[in-house]
């Protein structure tokens, strides 16, 4: 007589079982990853100057405002490309706004706003309001050519959780 006889379709049974669950946790893992992915991936939206475009709970409106040569405090090594930013609080929590969410990508390097007092209306942090839109200026220090296109890259504050990029072409657009 023997006790430890597995009749041959049970154990079967066992690694079809098995085989069920262990296709079901790579399953779901596989679901769960593509829906982190999806959630988190980066939403760029391009938009040509003076045109409005939400970045988390602010509604930005970017204009090409010129160049200059800075004043007698600060010079640009190059040329500073001053910008127009209309910036509008669509949310009902007051929010900050800042030079360091502004910057220019061109051939591949970063440059970020500069703060150099030229103006009443120079950026440096502002906390926007709800409902309320102020209007400020700032700044880049870069080789300005005419003929090149520019963008301005507007990207979230850390704390407003928005997974949203603006990229403000501001001049040569049609290009």
């Amino acid at each position: 007589m023997r006790f430890n006889y597995i009749p041959k379709n049970y154990t079967n049974s066992v690694a079809r079982i098995g085989l069920v669950l262990i296709l079901g946790v790579v399953i779901s893992i596989m679901t769960f990853s593509m829906y982190m992915y999806t959630e988190n991936k980066i939403n760029t939206i391009e938009v040509n100057s003076g045109e409005k475009v939400k970045v988390g709970p602010v509604e930005y409106a970017i204009t090409f405002e010129g160049t200059h040569e800075g004043n007698k405090e600060t010079k640009p090594e190059n040329t500073f490309v001053n910008i127009g930013i209309v910036a509008k609080n669509i949310s009902e929590e007051r929010t900050l706004m800042s030079e360091g969410q502004f910057y220019i990508l061109e051939d591949k390097k970063k440059y970020e706003a500069v703060y150099g007092e030229f103006s009443s209306k120079d950026l440096r942090s502002e906390w926007l309001e709800p409902g309320k839109a102020i209007e400020k200026t700032t700044q880049f220090d870069i080789p300005f050519d005419e003929e090149k296109q520019y963008k301005v890259v507007v990207r979230p504050q850390k704390e407003q959780t928005s997974v949203d990029v603006a990229v403000v072409c501001i001049t040569n657009c049609e290009q």
